[in-house]
C-alpha cells in the first residue's frame, strides 16, 4: 500500500486552535489540490478527532473528477477510513451516509454494541490490536480488500502513528499565512513523539499556492 499524507497548518506548524476547531488555512488552489489527491486514491483516511471536529464528507469535491473515476470503473468517490480507538465515531456522522464505502478502524476492546451500532449505521468495522487500533495490521486487511494508494488527512495523532509505524510514503505539507500559537493546540505530529531514530523524509518539491507553499516530502 502507499500511503500519502496530506496536512495543511500554520506557519508556527498548528493544524487547528487549543479548541480544536476547523479553521481555514489553505485557499481555494489548495483545495482543488487536495480534491485531486483524493480522486487520485482508492481510500481517504482520517481520526476520529477530525470527525469529531469538523464532521467531513471526505469526498470528491469536482463532478469531472467523479465522473472520471466511474469512467475508470472505479466508485465515484474513493472510500473512507476512521481510525478510534476510543470508539467515540457518531452513527450520523456523515462519513457514514452511504456516498463511499466506509471503513471504521477500531481495537478489539471496542464493545460489541457499538460495533453493531456502527455496522448498522453503514460502516465496516476491522478489529485489531489490544486497546489501540493496530495500524500495521488494519491497513494491511485493507490492502487486502483492494485499496492500493491511501490518503490520510489527519489528525495529528493518527499522523505520528503512520510515522511511528514507518507507514507513510509521501508526505504533503500546506503551510499558510496564519500563526495560531496554543501550546495544547494540535500539531502535524502529536502523540508520544519521537526521543530517537527519528523519521527523516527527503524533500522532493517546494511550490508556491496560494498565499503559502506546499511541501513534498518522501520517505
Amino acid at each position: 500500500m502507499h500511503v500519502v499524507v496530506n496536512a495543511a497548518m500554520s506557519v508556527d506548524g498548528k493544524l487547528s486552535s487549543r479548541r480544536r476547531e476547523q479553521i481555514a488555512i489553505s485557499g481555494p488552489d489548495d483545495f482543488d489540490r487536495v480534491d485531486q489527491l483524493r480522486a487520485d486514491s482508492d481510500a481517504v483516511m482520517v481520526g476520529v478527532g477530525t470527525i469529531l471536529a469538523d464532521d467531513p464528507s471526505l469526498t470528491v469535491d469536482d463532478a469531472d473528477r467523479r465522473a472520471a473515476r466511474a469512467d475508470r470503473g472505479d466508485p465515484e468517490n474513493p472510500a473512507r477510513v476512521i481510525a478510534d480507538s476510543r470508539i467515540r465515531t457518531p452513527p450520523d456522522a456523515t462519513v457514514l451516509d452511504g456516498r463511499a464505502q466506509t471503513y471504521l478502524l477500531v481495537s478489539e476492546a471496542a464493545p460489541p454494541d457499538f460495533i453493531e451500532e456502527m455496522e448498522d449505521a453503514g460502516a465496516y468495522v476491522i478489529a485489531a490490536g489490544q486497546d489501540r487500533v493496530d495500524l500495521t495490521t488494519t491497513l494491511a486487511k485493507l490492502e487486502g480488500d483492494g485499496i492500493d494508494q491511501l490518503m490520510v488527512e489527519g489528525g495529528g495523532e493518527l499522523i505520528f502513528g503512520l510515522l511511528e509505524e514507518a507507514l507513510v510514503d509521501e508526505l504533503f505539507v500546506y503551510i499558510g499565512p496564519k500563526v495560531i500559537g496554543g501550546r495544547d493546540a494540535p500539531t502535524l505530529a502529536d502523540g508520544d513523539g519521537f526521543i530517537e531514530d527519528f523519521p527523516e523524509p527527503e524533500l522532493a518539491d517546494v511550490e508556491r499556492v496560494d498565499d503559502g507553499v506546499v511541501l513534498h516530502w518522501q520517505f
